[in-house]
């Protein structure tokens, strides 16, 4: 189905991870604005580099939709995921992907402030 209005944009699929390069982490925004940032990300079973650590800005909302996955925060606490599993992390909160299946796809919310109902 072919959307005519100029404003819309066509739609797409989640899952469509085909056309994508494999050799890295492959991330998309989909939703940008100044309150938040929505995120498609498909991973290919990279993890994070030895010795890197995210420390972001804002909170962030993960939900991994498919696959598989560990999160490493600083202090050692590791998070075993499986598809359907979300969290949130706080801003200067040091986290790492120490494993990741070759099929893991994430939405990532990263947002200022309090949402109220999570």
């Amino acid at each position: 189905m072919k959307l005519k209005m100029n404003n819309i944009k066509e739609p797409s699929n989640l899952f469509d991870i085909y056309s994508l390069a494999k050799e890295n982490e492959q991330i998309e925004e989909l939703i940008v604005s100044n309150d938040f940032r929505l995120e498609k990300i498909v991973s290919f079973g990279h993890p994070s580099p030895d010795g890197f650590w995210y420390e972001q800005e804002r909170d962030e909302w993960a939900l991994l939709i498919k696959g598989s996955a560990s999160l490493e925060f600083s202090g050692g606490m590791e998070e075993i995921l499986s598809e359907g599993d979300y969290f949130i992390i706080p801003h200067h909160v040091k986290h790492r992907v120490k494993r990741v299946s070759y099929d893991a796809i994430w939405l990532t919310l990263h947002y200022d402030g309090k949402i109220n109902n999570l």
